[in-house]
This record gives C-alpha cells, sequence and structure tokens, in this order.
C-alpha cells in the first residue's frame, strides 16, 4: 500500500507540474504578445552608399551631383519631409498624412502661442506607450526651408541661397546634417515608423564630399 500512495504521489506531481509548465508557457506568451503590441518592431533601415564610393566618378561635377543623389535618399524621406513641410500644418506617417491633431507652425515653428504647442505632445524622447515621437528640440524647420512638393534638384539650389535656407553657409548646413540630434532622429524615429537610409554618419560624409565637390546639383 505504501509503494502504490508513493507511485500515486509521484504521478500526481508530475500532472501538476506539467499543468504549471502550461500555465507558465500562457502566462509569457500573454506577456510577450502584449509587449509587441505595446512596441511593435521599427522597420530596417535601408542602405546607403558611402562617399567613397563615388571616387571613382572622374569629374567633381558629375561626382558632386552623384553624391548629392545619393544623400537625396535621406533629404526626400517622410522623416525629413514631414518636418519641413511647405504649408502651415505638418504632415506625418510615410505618406504624409495631415497631423493628427490639427496643429499650426506658430511663430517659431514650435506650434501656436496660446494653443497646442509640440512639446505638448512631443517630449524629449520617443514615447512607446502612445507610439508619440519625441526630442528636446521638437519643431518644424522654417518656411524658407520648406521641402515638401520640391525636387530634389531645387531643394539642392534652395540648400545653397542663404536667403532660403535660413542663413546658412554650406559649412553651417554640412554641421547641420551631419550632426544635430534632431536630424540624427530620423535614425531612431520609434515605433513601426522607417528610418531614413543609411546612419548620421554616412549621411554627413556624402553632405562634405558633395560641398568639396563643387555643391553641384542635379537637373531639377
Amino acid at each position: 500500500m505504501r509503494e502504490g500512495r508513493i507511485v500515486r504521489r509521484s504521478a500526481t506531481s508530475r500532472k501538476h507540474r506539467w499543468l504549471a509548465g502550461i500555465v507558465l508557457a500562457a502566462s509569457v506568451a500573454a506577456v510577450l504578445g502584449h509587449r509587441a503590441l505595446a512596441a511593435p518592431k521599427q522597420a530596417q533601415a535601408v542602405p546607403l552608399r558611402a562617399a567613397a564610393t563615388f571616387a571613382t566618378i572622374p569629374k567633381p561635377a558629375e561626382r558632386s551631383r552623384a553624391l548629392f543623389k545619393e544623400a537625396g535618399k535621406v533629404i526626400l524621406h517622410a522623416r525629413c519631409v514631414n518636418c519641413h513641410p511647405a504649408g502651415d500644418q505638418p504632415t506625418q506617417g510615410d505618406s504624409g498624412q495631415p497631423h493628427l491633431p490639427a496643429v499650426v507652425r506658430g511663430p517659431d515653428g514650435h506650434g501656436a502661442v496660446g494653443g497646442l504647442r509640440c512639446q505638448t505632445c512631443h517630449q524629449a524622447e520617443n514615447y512607446a506607450p502612445s507610439r508619440v515621437p519625441g526630442h528636446p528640440l521638437w519643431a518644424l524647420a522654417p518656411i524658407e526651408m520648406a521641402w515638401q512638393g520640391r525636387t530634389l534638384g531645387q531643394i539642392c539650389e534652395q540648400l545653397k541661397d542663404p536667403k532660403r535656407n535660413g542663413g546658412k553657409t554650406l559649412e553651417q548646413i554640412h554641421e547641420h546634417m551631419a550632426k544635430d540630434t534632431l536630424v540624427g532622429w530620423g535614425w531612431n524615429p520609434g515605433s513601426t515608423r522607417t528610418p531614413v537610409p543609411g546612419t548620421q554618419q554616412v549621411f554627413g560624409d556624402l553632405i562634405a564630399a558633395w560641398i568639396e565637390t563643387g555643391a553641384e546639383c542635379p537637373t531639377p
């Protein structure tokens, strides 16, 4: 009888462990599923050619245009264009749909004074639970630097014109492209947003090489 009890207890113990394993597995699956919904995986950035790969183009002017076309993969990307809108309202998403909630540029690019300011929703960093992007300097580019609806050639000419680039020299344009942390947000936009191609380092190198070869622009 004692041996029978031991056998039955052993079988019962195995059954309890089996049931406990199922419950634990289900709990883990539920937690992982919840996390997947709360923090969806960000899309992967596509590659960006390094500036050095254009060294085989013998003519500097031709090489300069080719460099800017490669940099254009970043410049014309939705992460950049949405912050350089042509009108008074920003856009969002990969397709550039109107920003929700409806907001306006305001006199300083940070939203309407006395109204809904950018920092009301956009905090110092991306906020995963609500999928709202964030950065301490979140704002729209000045209206004279609007890119939306323009060709890469038109944007190129605009970048070289201090009257239409925020009063910047080409060296300052490079500094902005290569080191500005708000520009850098484009490579870490969070949520399911598609990051801009390559890295900020590669992008900055392309802009530097473009300037060094004469800052030539592709045909509009």
